[in-house]
């Protein structure tokens, strides 16, 4: 059932904090509460109306941020793990494995020399971890009916 309009306000301002906030820890009641929901009906409605978990979403923007850090090249994977916010570095490396295809040290150190010609814009959509969608590439859209785990 797709979330009501009031709701789904509510719920873009909460994203819009995980977006923001994404290395601070975030709990799902605190979220819940700001979108002023019960934390289930909140992650339902989340899932719902983003196609994802609120867990899986702050771990994708962590992700995703740390792909970032990891192209600069001068952080290594325990400082990238703990700038976006994640407390352990297995579940982090885990995670980004599970959603890159590769670990975090492999993906430091790969080329990315290429990535400096393309606008930031292109290279964040092209560079969004894809989960259970697959990788997601530029002019594609994400297979159907496929949701982020």
């Amino acid at each position: 059932m797709a979330p009501h309009r009031e709701d789904l306000v509510r719920l873009r301002r909460v994203r819009d904090r995980v977006d923001r906030d994404f290395a601070q820890p975030l709990d799902v009641a605190v979220l819940a509460r700001q979108a002023c929901m019960s934390p289930g009906h909140f992650s339902r409605s989340f899932r719902a109306a983003f196609g994802e978990s609120p867990y899986d979403y702050v771990m994708t923007r962590r992700i995703e941020r740390a792909k970032a850090l990891l192209r600069r090249g001068d952080v290594s994977v325990t400082e990238a793990c703990f700038a976006v916010g994640c407390s352990s570095l297995g579940s982090f490396s885990t995670r980004f494995t599970r959603l890159v295809g590769v670990t975090p040290s492999a993906y430091r150190a790969l080329d990315h020399s290429a990535a400096a010609a393309i606008p930031a814009c292109v290279l964040r959509r092209a560079a969004r971890p894809a989960g259970a969608r697959g990788p997601v590439r530029i002019g594609e859209a994400p297979a159907p009916g496929r949701l982020l785990a």
